[in-house]
């Protein structure tokens, strides 16, 4: 005969009780903080879109700055040739323990200030969408890691990973959005689309070059890419 099932211990409850209200209400703060952050980001966007848009029209009107709303987690800059895609993603982080952060006073004095909420910023070409090219690649720019305090830092290549990694100092504030914004386009503008190798094009079926007049079936993207000058780091 089966014996019945004892009962919870009640400090068993009462622990589950507390990490309930301190951690998962500490994500909840993180998450909200990083919505707050998303949503000024889509505002500054939009501004910056407008700034850039009337400023360039003047130069050369064949030139298109847009941004377009993709939602509550998603929101794309279009600068002429590239698209800028901004994801929020939903879930909260743990800093990777190897993280030379975790060497900071700002997080040894108190780790919850590790967790983060993550925006992810991906560069892909225009065209990719202009023509539904869905074999086109896009690739990770930045990683902007928000935490419960509002403050944060960026993962990314160049000047977007050096520019803002100091933690205990840097709060997302508008400025510093701006700030942010402004590097990730001048980052994509500065490199450049590169012809794939010749033998990696030289075959193609007869069911592809049918297509290739609605759409190209040679996938396109900058190659490996973020080439800023002598380039060649990943995001890490």
């Amino acid at each position: 005969m089966a014996g019945k099932a004892k009962k919870p211990n009640k400090d068993a409850k009462a622990r589950i009780i507390e990490v309930l209200a301190c951690k998962s209400g500490m994500k909840q703060d993180v998450f909200e903080q990083t919505q707050q952050a998303f949503g000024q980001l889509k505002a500054v966007l939009q501004e910056l879109a407008a700034e850039l848009g009337k400023a360039i029209a003047k130069k050369d009107p064949r030139l298109l700055v847009e941004y377009t709303e993709q939602g509550a987690l998603s929101a794309r800059l279009k600068t002429a040739g590239d698209t800028v895609i901004f994801t929020m993603h939903s879930n909260v982080f743990l800093l990777d323990q190897s993280n030379s952060l975790w060497k900071t006073s700002y997080l040894t004095d108190d780790d919850t200030r590790g967790y983060f909420g993550v925006i992810n910023i991906y560069n892909f070409l225009s065209d990719s969408f202009r023509f539904d090219r869905e074999r086109d690649l896009g690739y990770l720019v930045a990683r902007v890691f928000i935490n419960k305090e509002g403050h944060f830092f960026v993962q990314g290549k160049k000047q977007l990973g050096f520019l803002y990694n100091d933690l205990a100092d840097n709060v997302l504030d508008k400025d510093r959005m701006k700030g942010l914004l402004c590097s990730v386009v001048l980052y994509v503008l500065d490199f450049d689309l590169l012809a794939p190798p010749y033998d990696q094009v030289s075959q193609v079926s007869v069911q592809e070059m049918k297509q290739v007049e609605a759409h190209s079936m040679i996938s396109t993207g900058k190659r490996l890419g973020f080439r800023f000058h002598s380039d060649s780091d990943e995001v890490s």
